[in-house]
């Protein structure tokens, strides 16, 4: 195993694809074939937690809070874009987004 593949062993799923190593962040959820559709708040809080990991800010700054943000709505747009265009899956995903859990539900109509 390459360098960057051990040291994403522990964080994220590995595995093969059309012969290229795949890297998969395990907190970012599948949103391709929910049903119901995957709403605008649940793809742009994934588009949010991409955000995070790929820039290594998981608040930002007033500094940098304009960019952030900007990269955000930009990746829920290319996201709703991709899952209209991509075929309807076979099966549903294996985890169901955070925002539908019911445990995540209660904690956020609770505050």
């Amino acid at each position: 195993m390459s360098e960057m593949g051990a040291a994403y062993q522990s964080d994220h799923r590995v595995g093969w694809s059309a012969g290229m190593l795949e890297l998969m962040c395990r907190n970012i959820t599948e949103l391709r074939g929910l049903e119901p559709a995957a709403t605008d708040e649940e793809i742009t809080a994934a588009a949010r937690q991409y955000v995070r990991k790929v820039s290594g800010i998981t608040r930002p700054s007033e500094a940098n809070v304009d960019a952030f943000e900007a990269a955000v709505v930009q990746v829920a747009a290319v996201t709703t874009r991709l899952l209209a265009e991509l075929p309807a899956r076979r099966q549903p995903p294996k985890t169901v987004p955070p925002l539908r859990r019911p445990e995540v539900i209660a904690r956020l109509t609770s505050t």
